[in-house]
């Protein structure tokens, strides 16, 4: 099959680059100005009020036990896990699977407001979001029905750049003052909480490899889709830098266990899952995982962002 010509790598790098880093400029102006100096305490523990927000990748879908089938929350996800070895003193977890940044402020089904729940008296928030506003779940459906096309090239990557700029790198660029604006409203409502973001685990290979058919994507896009998931932990990591939150890396401690990596390996799961747990999402081993990032980070600059 004829491939479409495309720049250089280093063109569409760059291309990338400016497009993501002029949103984070701009991100960076607005955050700066608009969030005051406050202090924070140390981590959980000594009866400190946890509040946990995010997505599915905080709310374990299909990870036993279910606590709530709406939001297909787990009571083992890295929230639940970081709250109980911290003996928080409360505890309110609102993650809900399917959630976006709008989720912060208006109801998902049964769930009510995410931001609801933090209240002046929280002590700590942990926030993972980002992944839906981007579009995790349609990026698979589409790079998976490219694969066919081209399974030795990179069908998706030509996709999403055929209108001459990646979209998936605006998207992400887009998302970036949307989660600006819930860390300004997580300082508002809890302004002497430590606010602690959380990136997204290791997908697919570091090193990207592919494993066809295991996950169903086209060999060259696995390298793209690698790359796209590291500029959102990337835009994520700078966001919170200048909304005076934490960042937790949880890609770094989940390398060579995602999803192509053998069942007694995976944190992550395939599109078929092995273990107990949603599709193209940590399984219980992964929750655990991120707990401890979560925990690691909390225990190395107590009291400091």
């Amino acid at each position: 099959m004829a491939r479409t010509t495309r720049p250089a790598d280093g063109t569409r790098g760059r291309r990338r680059a400016a497009v993501l880093g002029a949103a984070l400029a701009g991100c960076t102006l607005v955050a700066a100005s608009a969030v005051p100096a406050a202090a924070h305490p140390g981590g959980p523990g000594h009866g400190t009020d946890y509040v946990a927000l995010g997505d599915s990748y905080t709310s374990g879908p299909g990870i036993p036990a279910q606590v709530d089938a709406d939001c297909a929350r787990s009571d083992r996800n890295y929230p639940s896990l970081v709250a109980a070895e911290r003996k928080a003193s409360t505890f309110t977890d609102v993650s809900c699977s399917g959630a976006t940044t709008a989720e912060m402020w208006q109801a998902q089904g049964t769930n009510g407001p995410q931001l609801d729940a933090v209240r002046r008296d929280t002590d700590l928030v942990t926030l993972q979001i980002g992944g839906n506003d981007v579009g995790f779940g349609p990026i698979i459906g589409t790079c998976a029905r490219l694969a066919a096309q081209d399974l030795t090239g990179n069908p998706c990557e030509r996709s999403y750049e055929a209108t001459g700029y990646d979209r998936l790198t605006l998207a992400i660029a887009q998302t970036a003052p949307k989660v600006a604006r819930v860390l300004r409203a997580v300082h508002t409502r809890a302004p002497h909480a430590r606010v602690v973001v959380v990136g997204y685990p290791d997908l697919l290979p570091d090193d990207g490899t592919g494993c066809f058919p295991q996950v169903p994507f086209a060999q060259g896009d696995f390298a793209y889709l690698r790359d796209t998931e590291k500029r959102l932990n990337l835009m994520l990591r700078l966001v919170a830098a200048v909304n005076r939150a934490a960042y937790v890396d949880t890609y770094g401690p989940t390398v060579g266990h995602d999803m192509c990596t053998s069942p007694a390996d995976r944190w992550i799961e395939p599109l078929q899952p092995a273990a107990p747990a949603a599709p193209a999402h940590p399984n219980a081993r992964g929750e655990q995982a991120m707990a401890q990032a979560v925990l690691n980070r909390l225990d190395r600059h107590r009291g400091r962002d």
